[in-house]
């Protein structure tokens, strides 16, 4: 259901955006924040703690790259209130297909089928594309990295999926516009959007997969401290 909810939800979304003023645009936001709550309020700790991660991270991201150094832009000049819920619902959407009985059957083909359908949309991009890609080059690298040597690689294909489904309906429908040439030095060549995309937003899925499991121990109560409190109370009384 997940999966299903996430792709409905995003050209919605984006097409509501399309023609929206600041406060229908902030609405929007309101409703994707709903939207992803709902979703998580079925899931477990650790999945929790994951998307937070990934909101946070991708948070700190936008408003870095799309805010501040102007990596892309976004319609209105602004960071849209839908899009860092939107973070955790691209996450939520890709761990659940990651996790799925359909993926892990078919898992052999899976990783090797989306490196190959990748790694032919960075060439394209690099070589044949009338704007040239070599941020999307390097990104798609990055995503074979994950997909290689990554604990859940299936969690990459996901991601693969709805985020170049994302970005391709974002950057059609003019939600955000990526510039021809990073803005810092000047020197690397984007397109619109980078073919690789998904592997940057792959550092996102891997500090999720990385830092989540140890929030959980950290947040488990110690065995220690449990034994220790009902002899405080017997001390006590």
């Amino acid at each position: 259901m997940i999966p299903a909810v996430v792709l409905a939800w995003i050209p919605l979304v984006l097409a509501l955006d399309r023609d929206a003023s600041m406060t229908q645009q902030r609405l929007l936001g309101v409703g994707t924040w709903v939207l992803l709550i709902a979703l998580l309020a079925r899931q477990d700790v650790r999945t929790r703690l994951q998307v937070a991660v990934v909101v946070v991270f991708a948070t700190l991201v936008e408003y870095t790259c799309a805010g501040w150094l102007g990596v892309y832009v976004y319609r209105l000049h602004d960071v849209p209130w839908f899009v860092p819920p939107g973070h955790g619902l691209v996450y939520l959407g890709a761990l659940a297909m990651g996790r799925s009985v359909l993926f892990a059957r078919n898992r052999r083909w899976l990783i090797p089928v989306t490196l190959a359908i990748a790694g032919t949309y960075a060439a394209w991009g690099l070589l044949l594309s009338g704007r040239r890609d070599v941020l999307g080059a390097f990104w798609f690298a990055c995503l074979a990295l994950f997909l290689l040597r990554g604990r859940n690689p299936l969690v990459f294909v996901g991601a693969f999926l709805v985020v170049t489904y994302l970005e391709l309906l974002g950057t059609r429908l003019g939600t955000w516009t990526w510039q021809v040439r990073d803005p810092i030095l000047g020197i690397v060549a984007m397109g619109n959007p980078p073919s690789g995309a998904a592997g940057g937003y792959g550092f996102f899925d891997a500090a999720a997969l990385w830092l989540a499991p140890r929030l959980v121990e950290r947040l488990r109560p110690r065995p220690d401290a449990a034994v220790a409190e009902p002899e405080a109370v017997a001390r006590a009384a």
